[in-house]
């Protein structure tokens, strides 16, 4: 074959000689001797494989920029070919401010130079707070002046450029360079790919713990942005962050484990080094961890959490709502729309921190629909007056049943909840609670019960409010009939209300 394919050369090659000579003639030459010289194979894979091939790119922590260069100094380096690895984000962030470092050091007028400075800021202060939730009071600026006697090493001669953050909320101008190493990472990060895009150059991206100086939050954002912008490349990147991996594309995680050093004692050969593995059930437990966490971050977040959470003290409540609800929406009434994720807290204590928790996260929508009795109102009034909700989403029971003190239990008739009591407890009593039994001056029911229970004790056990609730969720489509429309009502009513918050 590779002999038919050299006869075959030589013959199109000797017509080449004898054809006119032109410059397409003059090419082909070109590439017929570069065949015979190596052979067709490796003429195919120097000159129309490995060219197209994607080159690596890797930016690690030196790629961090000072955010302040002199610009002379900058183009002779860029001219020389001696760039340092700060000067490629700083670059970088000078072309997506749309500037020409060059154009800058000739500019003869001063308008035109703050005009410039003043349109690049406004770009770059628009392209980064997309992408950093952290803080929104910030702006971007640049200022190119001459060097100064005092400035900085290396920028006492020609002219600088100085990249700054202005904060609006405190009016003051901080260097770049001196903002938190995750700011400036992330800041340098955006700089030096939106140049590598700007290029076009065809390259995969290798990024060594990418985020790690960021917080859990920051992380996000950084995962955002690679999300978003990054479609263009292959990226590559390590990581032992649970905020790092998006637990909606696990299909996208490998995991590198080095079996010699997690195993007791030495793996065969064939066994031991590192190795990329796709089947989680190869993994240790010390490779799993990350995997973990962000898992249980998002199982955390979808079970517990939404965008839209009401907090309400226990299970017992959540039973009673979902019961309700349900019931509600067969009869063709209002229920609790399925966007509100309900929330138990474990306990009117716990509700203020719980709420300081979730509120102040980005999309989150919190409401709250909890017991109250004299000693909470103020606890309760602290979540609006404070600002952490507003005064709509903090709602309780006795709203809806017209009394300043109210639980879950008192949205149903008395004689109704007393009921499912009995239901639920009849082992444990010595016989049925009567409603005659129980302090008619005592505005709420459980506290009724339980005073009740001091002077006639349980059998066994204890009395506990969650145990009714189940019994009444278990046995809804039978107990359904003995509700009393003026309980449908209520919860229909607080149904609406929190239905309306949602956003």
């Amino acid at each position: 074959m590779s002999g038919q394919l050299g006869g075959g050369f030589n013959v199109f090659a000797a017509a080449l000689d004898s054809a006119e000579v032109t410059e397409a003639v003059k090419s082909l030459k070109a590439i017929v001797a570069k065949v015979r010289e190596k052979n067709l194979g490796s003429y195919i894979f120097n000159s129309l494989i490995w060219p197209r091939a994607p080159k690596f790119l890797y930016f690690d922590e030196y790629y961090q920029m000072e955010g302040q260069a002199n610009l002379n100094a900058l183009i002779a380096r860029e001219d020389a070919k001696t760039l340092q690895d700060s000067d490629y984000p700083l670059i970088g962030l000078i072309n997506l401010a749309r500037l020409d470092h060059r154009k800058l050091v000739q500019t003869k007028n001063t308008t035109e130079l703050k005009n410039k400075l003043e349109g690049a800021g406004n770009h770059l202060t628009t392209r980064i707070i997309k992408y950093w939730s952290q803080n929104r009071h910030i702006q971007m600026r640049f200022d190119v002046r001459d060097a100064k006697p005092l400035d900085p090493e290396g920028m006492r001669e020609g002219i600088n450029v100085w990249g700054e953050v202005y904060d609006t909320v405190h009016w003051a101008h901080t260097p770049l360079r001196t903002r938190s190493r995750g700011f400036v990472w992330f800041f340098s990060f955006l700089a030096w790919y939106e140049d590598i895009k700007r290029q076009k150059k065809n390259v995969i991206l290798l990024l060594d713990e990418p985020g790690l100086s960021l917080h859990g939050r920051a992380q996000a954002d950084l995962l955002r942005y690679f999300e978003a912008e990054l479609s263009a490349h292959q990226l590559l990147y390590t990581t032992h962050s649970p905020f790092m991996i998006d637990p909606t594309k696990f299909e996208r995680v490998r995991i590198v484990q080095d079996f010699g050093i997690d195993a007791k004692e030495l793996p065969p050969k064939d066994q031991d080094g590192t190795k990329v593995l796709t089947n989680v059930f190869d993994a240790s437990d010390d490779s799993l961890f990350p995997l973990q966490g962000a898992l249980g971050y998002e199982i955390q977040q979808t079970l517990f959490i939404g965008p839209n959470s009401l907090i309400v003290e226990g299970p017992a409540d959540m039973l009673f709502l979902r019961a309700m609800s349900a019931q509600l929406e067969r009869e063709g009434r209002v229920g609790l729309s399925e966007d509100w994720v309900i929330t138990p807290t474990g306990g009117s204590g716990k509700v203020p921190a719980f709420v300081s928790l979730l509120a102040p996260q980005k999309g989150m929508n919190v409401a709250t629909l909890l017991d109250i009795q004299h000693s909470d109102r103020a606890q309760i009034e602290d979540l609006y007056k404070k600002k952490l909700l507003n005064k709509k989403q903090v709602t309780t029971y006795a709203e809806f049943i017209g009394k300043s003190e109210a639980d879950v239990e008192d949205m149903f008739d008395r004689d109704f909840y007393v009921g499912l009591v009995n239901g639920e407890f009849s082992k444990e009593l010595d016989k049925p609670i009567a409603l005659a039994a129980l302090n008619v001056n005592e505005p709420r029911t459980l506290r009724a019960i339980h005073a009740y229970l001091q002077s006639n004790p349980l059998k066994s056990g204890s009395f506990g409010h969650y145990r009714p609730a189940r019994y009444f969720s278990e046995n809804v489509a039978v107990l359904w009939p003995k509700v009393s429309d003026a309980t449908k009502n209520q919860f229909e009513s607080a149904f609406k209300h929190l239905n309306a918050l949602l956003k």
